[in-house]
C-alpha cells in the first residue's frame, strides 16, 4: 500500500509521516530529504548547482534510510540538511530533469517491495498518480515560517523569522511554478489544512484517513 503525502515546505508533512508510519508500521520516505541530500552532497564537493554538475555527481549517489534516519553515502546526514541553505538548494536542484529522473526512480524502485508513505512535492501528481491514499498537508506562511524559525533555533542555529517566512515564500514561488513536476494538489487528494491543529491532531486525522482507506 502506498499513501501519498504532498504539500508545501514546512507544512508538517515530515513530522506527521513519521509519527505515522510507526503507527501502522510503515517505511516512511522522505523524497524531499532526497533533493536536499542531492544538494548538500554537491555543497560538500563545493560544486555549485547545475545540469552538468548534478548529471556528474548525482548519477550513482548513493541514498539510503535506516529507521526514518537518511543517510548519503553511509553518512547520517538527518540533521545536516535542515538549514535554510540546503533547503534553497533542494528547491533549485529538484527542477533539474536528470535529478528528479534519478530521485522517481529510486522512489519507487523503494516502494515497489513494501508498504510506504511518500511525502513530498509531486508524489500524488507524479511519482505515484495510483497511490491507495492521497493527502495534501499545508498551512499559512506565517505559520510554517514560525515552526520553521523555533526548529533552528532549538539546534542552535542564528536564524531571523523573517528571513525564513521570506525564504518559505519563494520556495513556495518556485516550487508551484517549476515546469517540471510542479507542486499542486493532486484531484483526488484529502486536502489537510495545519495552520491551527497540533502535530498529534494531523496525526490523529491520517491515521483515520488510512484506517478508512483500508476498510474501503
Amino acid at each position: 500500500m502506498i499513501i501519498a503525502v504532498d504539500g508545501p515546505s514546512g507544512a508538517g508533512k515530515s513530522s506527521a509521516c513519521k509519527l505515522v508510519s510507526k503507527e501502522i508500521n510503515f517505511e516512511y520516505l522522505d523524497t524531499g530529504a532526497m533533493y536536499r541530500a542531492c544538494a548538500y552532497k554537491l555543497f560538500l564537493l563545493n560544486k555549485d548547482i547545475t545540469e552538468e554538475n548534478a548529471a556528474k555527481y548525482i548519477k550513482d549517489i548513493n541514498i539510503d534510510y535506516i529507521n526514518n534516519q537518511i543517510y548519503l553515502d553511509n553518512d547520517n546526514i538527518e540533521d545536516k540538511i535542515r538549514t535554510p541553505k540546503v533547503s534553497m538548494g533542494a528547491s533549485d536542484i529538484s527542477k533539474i530533469a536528470y535529478v528528479r529522473n534519478v530521485m522517481v526512480d529510486l522512489q519507487r524502485k523503494i516502494a515497489s517491495s513494501k508498504n510506504v508513505i511518500v511525502d513530498g512535492r509531486d508524489i500524488g501528481t507524479v511519482v505515484f498518480p495510483n497511490a491507495d491514499l492521497k493527502i495534501y498537508i499545508t498551512a499559512s506562511a506565517e505559520i510554517r515560517g514560525k515552526r520553521r524559525f523555533d526548529e533552528l533555533i532549538a539546534k542552535g542555529e542564528d536564524v531571523k523569522l523573517h528571513e525564513i517566512i521570506k525564504d518559505i515564500e519563494l520556495r513556495d514561488k518556485n516550487d508551484t511554478n517549476r515546469k517540471i513536476s510542479p507542486l499542486k494538489i493532486a484531484d483526488d487528494a484529502v486536502l489537510l489544512d495545519t495552520s491551527s491543529q497540533t502535530l498529534d491532531e494531523v496525526v490523529s486525522t491520517m491515521i483515520l484517513l488510512y484506517k478508512k482507506r483500508k476498510q474501503a
